[in-house]
């Protein structure tokens, strides 16, 4: 199983980017997906979360800001980010909890990050 996190880049504050995480290879269901972030010469923070049912969750610095949806046919789940702010630079990562099989038990994987740089 490979993740590709895409879809980082610059951008002005108030403008937009939209994330995906991609998994590819022997998949058979998906579970919870997680995008984190990571500053630099901070830790890694919880972003924003959606389950296999599709309940979302957000952290409040950007709750109304950011959303997370799924596309389990495509095996890819997308933070789209609006009204980004320079608090909002850092790395982007996504986890993901899946089974590669039925009967096979949760195994975790990362993406390789993406960079998000808010600035004018």
């Amino acid at each position: 199983v490979q993740l590709q996190a895409s879809g980082g880049g610059l951008v002005q504050p108030g403008g937009s980017l939209r994330l995906s995480c991609a998994a590819s290879g022997t998949i058979f269901s998906i579970g919870t997906v997680v995008w984190y972030r990571q500053a630099p010469g901070n830790q890694r923070d919880v972003v924003a979360a959606i389950t296999s049912g599709g309940s979302t969750n957000y952290r409040d610095f950007v709750r109304g800001r950011f959303a997370i949806s799924r596309d389990d046919a495509k095996n890819t789940v997308s933070l789209q980010m609006d009204s980004l702010e320079p608090e909002d630079t850092a790395v982007y990562y996504c986890k993901v909890v899946l089974r590669q099989c039925s009967g096979c038990r949760l195994r975790e994987y990362w993406g390789q990050g993406t960079l998000v740089t808010v600035s004018s």
